[in-house]
């Protein structure tokens, strides 16, 4: 295995190298985004449902940890506390778009990379009297291996921009609650 992965790269064009570098990139980022976000979102949503736990059982303030409290210094008028609500969430949700655009793209720097070597593949045939598949094969196997990869970083970009997507969801709705509570206390 690590044998065949050696002779790919070493065998491999400029272009397709690029792309495999480009699309282990975007897989790193797509890791180090997801990992970064979901531990802050995970962290703010159980401040947040503890705020509310708090302001719904006993309490008819807000929790210092959350962060509804820190931005409106308690001013419970429904602007500032949905202000507050679209700033918390514009912060809560920096980085998710570039999951969306790693997911879309991804598969497109594959598809080209897989194009590349497909045309320089027919390139070299161009020389030959006499191809047969089994000399065409291994070369379109070699080039699809661009496309897999491609398809490889979307699959998680996209499951990660839907599961962020989902946790930033949660964090609103725990936000709207408290808003709607501390408007309804006056």
């Amino acid at each position: 295995m690590i044998d065949t992965a050696l002779n790919y790269f070493s065998s491999g064009s400029a272009i397709t190298l690029l792309v495999l570098l480009s699309l282990s990139f975007y897989f790193l980022l797509v890791f180090w985004i997801f990992i970064y976000r979901y531990l802050s979102l995970k962290s703010s949503i159980f401040n947040e449902k503890k705020s509310l736990d708090s302001l719904t059982a006993r309490n008819a303030s807000l929790s210092p940890l959350s962060a509804l409290h820190k931005c409106a210094n308690n001013a419970n008028t429904k602007e500032i506390l949905h202000a507050c609500e679209l700033s918390i969430i514009k912060d809560a949700s920096v980085g998710i778009s570039w999951m969306s655009i790693i997911a879309s793209t991804s598969p497109f720097i594959g598809l080209f990379g897989t194009v590349v070597g497909i045309l320089e593949s027919f390139a070299k045939f161009s020389t030959h009297s006499k191809v047969s598949f089994s000399i065409i094969a291994p070369a379109i196997s070699e080039a699809l291996v661009a496309t897999a990869a491609g398809i490889f970083v979307a699959i998680f970009a996209y499951t990660f921009h839907q599961i962020l997507t989902r946790k930033v969801y949660e964090l609103n709705i725990y936000l709207k609650a408290q808003s709607e509570i501390l408007i309804a206390k006056g």
